[in-house]
Order: structure tokens, then C-alpha cells, then sequence
């Protein structure tokens, strides 16, 4: 084991010998030391402050700016010593017995009253009478930047220390010349907590005695370049309501068991679809306000079992400042939003939605952070979190800070965060947002934006680094959980494994976002039919890689906000055309190899595009052609989970097979699905207005194939252009040697199996 690295203290540290020099009899210390400890400028507190052996006797110091009078009270409460203020400062000075540790003294302060008020007596356990308590391997591998869960000892911990319960508080700024910790308890006022550095890992820490669940605080933190910032914690498990930005102590969840029931229902030959919700807009009460965490539980769980899907995936619920940003702004990655409840209730709807059979997916941003001032930014008085240089630390997009990810405690801060969700809230997976932007240092900018890596190339080598390194400590520590990219390049192996030292190889995700899929599928969708055919190759083109990773097909937020219309405002033709063409999108959607993730709202198909600042227009449900739909939606969910042939090999081309995708003229596909036990699934697709009658294709077994959907059918809203069994004939065509005669229905997805 290597020894810790070393760090400058800062420059008003007071050493022992000078603390020593101090007069024995009183206590009391020079005038240089006491305007140190008024000013907040001292950098090294403990050295004064408390009890410290002095001979026989004990030499007692308390800072109480505010108090009038400070008295000692053994453990019986009984008074042992008077503190002596030294001269008119808020330094309370006296001698005490050798021998009293921290629970062996209270200290009774009689505090000035506000505007005349009479003064008022609290007894107080002293801070500066308790040790480090954060243990030596901690240390190192917080000095290291390796600890794998920071979190349980950086930020606010509820405990008991001899006896005393109070909270430990702990925060990393190693260039900090000093850091306090104030809140409800203190007044706000940096001076009565100071908070001890220790050296070896740049990590500030103190506990302080009486303070608990649901006090506030913030870190004061007088930084490098002189200047006064007052910080959330980055580390803070709950924090107060927007606008306000105050940390809430929190006690640290239990950990949840390692469930490999889970781990089947994330695999990759699980049937999975995914429901993506904002939870702020999905549903509203009658007052039109936010639904708790509980509420919630009790509304959109059931609704997703009813739906048949098996995932949720939630946006972002950590902390964030602004509304409108949907939680992609996040400034405490710990602390799930108080928009909705406490960190319990999230908990509870997370096991609430598993003990129903669903998953639960957080959106995840560890690719930026926002600049606002009690935040990350510039927190310890240096660019601590994220890069210096603008060209590599700040995103022009989106007005952002970027990570520095070439920083052995950033990287553990994020990737320890990773594991928190998993680990403490019973999390199935992160999707990790704007992949691509952490990718490439040129992402989104110019030339001369934007600095080369080492070796002179765009990609951003600490970023993948990154990436791999939490992708992989995800897979070891909870295998169950999964990881998912949005990323939106080609770039190569997202979903493959990294090499044994993770310096090559693939990123490590499970899935990836096929964005050239949505793109490519709402782009032939948004034609009028009778120009596909002179796309057909736009249509099929995403089975050219549909094999090259392991993707999720999404349709997701982004796709119907901001000017972009709903899924529905997309489809060309009258009103019944555009229900069809995106009843027949969903059903090639649901056929096509990969899981499926669907925004919220989308299988009722509205005709406005989302809006965050209300609930979803449920009331078009009583709507027929919604209401078919939402229908639609519930049953490709359920085709899709009892058959095999549509999700067991999603991932591999032994999966799927060509019956048809040459036919242009006609802009038709016909494909076929495939389960390990030999179990197939046709898929038809008609993306023209036309009913096609006796038309023949071929299939890949003999017997009598029944239709399994199809979205034609008038429970839909369709026009029922439906097929009776359809017994195969020896007629050898488009490759197999049996075929069959049918009516392909006008904008329409058939799914066939066979019945025998």
C-alpha cells in the first residue's frame, strides 16, 4: 500500500507549539490567533479550539459569537468552571480538571436575546472536544480518488460518537483556506463550526453534537482566491424546495440485497419496453399540483402493469434548481427532488413498483452540471470539478459546466453516485444522458473551441475512461443493474466490453439508444405514401446494424417538445390516416429486433406536443381512436412478453430473418422473428393506404398461421381488414417452400404465428 498523497495546509494553520504557548492558567491566545478565529479566517480550528492538555490541568476555548456568558457542567450537570470571554471578542477561555473527553463536559451558554429580548440558557456538547472520525483506509482512498462509495462518508451522517448523537459532516475542498458548516443550529454563522482539514486527502470534517434529520445547512467555504462561497453539499442525501438551496441532513438508506430476479428482467433476452415519464406532468391532482412520490405509487404503478410494460424510466429525479430543465441540470446528484417527498418515499415507490414486476431506469447526467452559484462551480475557490480552460469546461449548448474527468475524485464522485441509486433505492438501471457530448471534445463546437487529447484527436480519452471504469464497477458490485447509453454517433462498441485493464476494448454499457432508428423511422413515416417507395432503403436500413449492439428503440421526450409536434402531428394524410400510420409505426416498432421505450402520453396518441407544466390530456381517452390506440399499445406490450420469438434474441441475428424487403414498388416488409426453441413470428408491414388482396408470401414453416396483431382491426380504430387462419400451401415463394395467400390491410402492421 502506497502512502497517501500529501497536501499543502493552509496558510493560517497554528502549530502545536505556538497553541502550547498560549497562557496555561486562562487559556487565552494572541491577538493575531483570536482575529483568525473572529474573521472565519483560521485555518485550522481544532489546534485552539476545545479541550487541549496543558500540564495537569485542561485549557478549555469556545468560539459562541452571540453569548453572554459561557459556564462548564460535568456529565451530571453539575458546574465545574466559568470561561473567561478574552477581551470583546466571542472567545470564551477558562481551565478545566486533566482528563475530560468529549462526553465528559457540557458547556452552558446563556445567549443574547434578539432586539432587547431577555437572554435564554442552552447546553451544548462541544464540537472541538471529538476526534477525526474519518477511519485511515477511508482516508487513503479518498486521497486516492478511489473509493468506491465516498458518499458514506463525505456529506451530513447522522450518528452516535461516546454516546453524543449529532451529525458528522464532511466535505472535499483541498485548496479551501477554511470551510464551516453552517445551518438552522448556528445561526448561519461561519465561525461556530469550523471545520477540521485533513491534510492527507483534502477532505474537511467535524460533528457536531445535537444537530439531526431535518436540520438545514450549507458549507461556507472561504476558498483559494480569497472569496466567500456558501455551498450546497455535494454529497447532501435530501435538500430544501426550490427556490431555496439549503441541504437537508439526511440519514443514508439501508442498502438493498444483490436480486437476481432483477437481473433476469434486465437481461438481454428479457422481454423489455420501457414507459418514460416526467413525473410532474404525467397526471396532476385536482388542484393541478404535483403528485407526491406515494400518490404517484398509487396512480402510474398500476397503470404501467395494466399497459404491460415492464420498465419505468424515470427523468431526472435527482435535485435541480430549475423546473424547465426536467431535472437535466442537476445540482445535487444524491438527493432526489423534494418536488415529490423524502428520500424514503422515493424508496417506497421504487419497491412499491418492484413488488408489481417493474423495473425502474433513472435518467442519469453525469456529462455536465450547471453553473449556478451553490453548486459545484468553482467550490473550493478553483475550478474543482470541472476543467479550467472553457474550451474543455463548459458547454455552449447548454450553458454548462463539464466534468473533469481526468480527476481521480471527480471520477469517483460520479461513479459512486452510480452505485448510490442502485445500491440504496433498489434502481434497475441508468440511462445515461448526452453520451455523445462526453465523447468528443469537439462535440458542438468550432475549430480552435476546442483542445485535442494527447494524442492530437477529438475524442475525450479521461471521458471514456470514465465511462468504462462505471460501467464496470456497476457490473462487479451489482450485476443485476444495468447500464444504458444515449448516444447518438456510431461511435464503435458502446455495448461491448472494455479490455481487463479498461484502457481499450469497448464502453461497457448493456444497451444503446438506436437514435438512427428514430430518426430514420420518423423520417419515411413523416412521408406522404406515395413517395416511400422511392425510400424504401431508409425503412430497413437500421437492420444493416441492428445486431452491432445491443439497442433500445426509443421514442422518446425529445421527440415531441420544442416545436417538434406529437408523434401523432407527424403522420401525413386526414385524421384516420395519421391514427393508421402510427398504429402501423408502433407495430413495425414492437416487430423490429430491440426493446422498446416509449415517452409517456404517446400510446393515447395526443395531437398537441408535451408539456411539462401540465398533466397529459387524458381526457382524449374518451375518444375512440385514442382510446384504440392506448388499446394497441397494451396488447403489442403483452404479444411482446408472452412470445419469445419477439425479445429472447433481440440482440443476435439468429433472431431475425428476411422474408421480403425488396418489394419498393410497393413499400412493403416482410420479416420474421425467431425464438431459441424454433418458435416464429411474422411481421407485415403495409406502408401504403392500399388493401392488398391475395397476396402471397412465403413462410418459413408448414402449418396454419392466425393473425397475433393486427393493427388494422376495428378494436384499434382501424378498418378491419382482418384474416381468418391462413393454412399454408407448398407453393414455394420469396425463398421458402411454403407459402400463404392473405390481405395485407391499407397502413398496417400484421403479426402472424402458427397455430399448428
Amino acid at each position: 500500500m502506497t502512502h497517501a498523497k500529501k497536501r499543502r495546509s493552509p496558510r493560517n494553520k497554528t502549530s502545536a507549539p505556538q497553541a502550547a504557548a498560549s497562557q496555561v492558567d486562562t487559556g487565552r491566545i494572541s491577538p493575531e490567533e483570536l482575529a483568525a478565529l473572529m474573521h472565519a479566517t483560521h485555518g485550522n480550528p481544532f489546534a485552539v479550539l476545545g479541550p487541549h492538555p496543558a500540564g495537569a490541568r485542561t485549557v478549555l476555548r469556545a468560539l459562541l459569537p452571540g453569548a453572554l456568558a459561557v459556564s462548564v457542567l460535568d456529565a451530571a450537570g453539575q458546574p465545574i468552571a466559568e470561561l473567561a470571554r478574552q477581551d470583546d471578542s466571542a472567545l470564551f477561555t477558562g481551565a478545566l480538571p486533566a482528563g475530560f473527553g468529549p462526553a465528559a463536559y457540557r458547556l452552558a451558554v446563556d445567549w443574547a436575546g434578539e432586539h432587547g429580548a431577555p437572554a435564554h440558557r442552552s447546553e451544548l456538547i462541544d464540537p472541538y472536544a471529538f476526534p477525526p472520525l474519518i477511519h485511515d483506509l477511508d482516508v487513503w482512498l479518498l486521497a486516492e480518488g478511489r473509493h468506491h462509495r465516498p458518499y458514506e462518508w463525505l456529506g451530513a451522517h447522522p450518528i452516535v460518537v461516546a454516546g453524543v448523537a449529532g451529525t458528522r459532516f464532511a466535505v472535499w475542498a483541498p485548496a479551501a483556506r477554511r470551510v464551516s458548516v453552517v445551518g438552522s443550529f448556528n445561526n448561519w454563522d461561519g465561525r461556530r463550526h469550523m471545520m477540521r482539514l485533513r491534510v492527507e486527502c483534502g477532505t474537511w470534517e467535524i460533528f457536531i453534537p445535537h444537530v439531526g434529520e431535518g436540520d438545514l445547512y450549507k458549507f461556507e467555504v472561504l476558498g483559494a482566491d480569497g472569496q466567500l462561497r456558501i455551498k450546497a453539499d455535494p454529497f447532501a442525501f435530501r435538500a430544501e424546495m426550490r427556490p431555496r438551496t439549503a441541504s437537508v441532513v439526511q440519514r443514508l438508506l439501508p442498502g438493498v440485497a444483490i436480486d437476481d430476479t432483477r437481473r433476469r428482467a434486465n437481461a438481454l433476452d428479457a422481454p423489455i419496453s420501457i414507459y418514460e415519464v416526467h413525473l410532474g406532468s404525467w397526471q396532476r391532482n385536482a388542484q393541478g399540483e404535483w403528485l407526491s412520490f406515494a400518490e404517484l405509487a398509487g396512480r402510474l404503478i398500476p397503470y404501467v402493469v395494466d399497459m404491460g410494460f415492464t420498465h419505468i424510466e424515470l427523468m431526472p429525479v435527482h435535485e435541480h434548481p430549475f423546473d424547465g430543465s426536467w431535472g437535466y441540470q442537476p445540482t445535487g446528484l444524491y438527493a432526489p427532488t423534494s418536488r415529490f417527498g423524502r428520500p424514503e418515499d422515493f424508496r417506497a415507490f421504487v419497491e412499491a413498483a418492484r413488488a408489481a414486476g417493474i423495473g425502474v431506469i433513472l435518467d442519469w447526467v453525469p456529462a455536465h452540471f450547471p453553473t449556478d452559484a451553490h453548486g459545484l462551480a468553482e467550490f473550493d475557490g478553483t475550478h474543482l470539478y470541472e476543467h479550467a480552460d472553457p474550451r474543455e469546461g463548459f458547454h455552449q449548448d447548454w450553458n454548462t459546466l463539464i466534468y473533469n474527468y481526468g480527476r481521480n475524485e471527480v471520477r469517483s464522485y460520479l461513479a459512486s453516485n452510480a452505485l448510490y441509486w442502485i445500491e440504496r433505492f433498489a434502481i434497475d438501471g441508468l440511462r445515461v444522458d448526452a453520451v455523445a457530448s462526453m465523447l468528443y471534445r469537439d462535440y458542438s463546437r468550432k475549430a480552435g473551441e476546442w483542445v485535442p487529447n494527447r494524442h492530437g484527436g477529438r475524442e475525450n480519452l479521461e471521458a471514456i475512461e470514465f465511462l468504462r471504469r462505471t460501467n464496470h464497477l456497476v457490473g462487479t458490485q451489482r450485476p443485476e443493474a444495468v447500464m444504458l447509453a444515449e448516444e447518438s454517433t456510431a461511435f464503435p462498441a458502446v455495448t461491448r466490453p472494455p479490455s481487463d485493464d479498461l484502457q481499450g476494448g469497448g464502453l461497457g454499457f448493456h444497451y444503446k439508444w438506436n437514435m438512427g432508428w428514430m430518426n430514420d423511422v420518423l423520417a419515411y413515416m413523416a412521408r406522404d405514401p406515395i413517395h416511400r417507395q422511392h425510400h424504401h432503403d431508409q425503412i430497413r436500413f437500421s437492420l444493416m446494424y441492428a445486431f452491432s449492439e445491443n439497442f433500445v428503440l426509443p421514442f422518446s421526450h425529445d421527440e415531441v417538445v420544442h416545436g417538434k409536434g406529437s408523434l401523432l402531428g407527424k403522420m401525413p394524410g386526414d385524421d384516420w390516416q395519421k391514427f393508421a400510420n402510427l398504429r402501423l409505426m408502433y407495430g413495425f416498432m414492437w416487430g423490429h429486433p430491440g426493446k422498446k421505450l416509449l415517452f409517456m402520453g404517446c400510446e393515447f396518441a395526443p395531437w398537441e406536443e408535451w408539456n411539462a407544466d401540465r398533466a397529459l390530456p387524458w381526457q382524449l381517452l374518451e375518444h375512440a381512436p385514442h382510446a384504440g390506440m392506448q388499446r394497441l399499445v397494451r396488447d403489442l406490450n403483452r404479444v411482446l412478453q408472452a412470445c419469445p420469438a419477439l425479445h429472447e434474441l433481440d440482440a443476435s441475428p439468429d433472431g431475425f430473418g428476411w422474408i421480403d424487403h425488396a418489394d419498393a414498388a410497393h413499400s412493403i416488409l416482410v420479416f420474421e422473428r425467431r425464438a431459441r426453441s424454433g418458435e416464429r413470428v411474422l411481421v407485415l408491414c403495409n406502408f401504403t393506404p392500399v388493401v392488398r388482396h391475395g397476396w402471397r408470401i412465403g413462410v418459413p414453416q408448414a402449418g396454419t398461421w392466425a393473425e397475433l396483431i393486427n393493427t388494422d382491426a376495428d378494436v384499434y380504430g382501424g378498418s378491419n381488414v382482418v384474416n381468418g387462419p391462413l393454412a399454408s400451401e407448398p407453393v414455394p415463394w420469396q425463398g421458402q417452400a411454403q407459402s400463404v395467400q392473405l390481405t395485407l390491410p391499407p397502413l398496417a402492421t400484421l403479426m402472424l404465428v402458427r397455430r399448428g
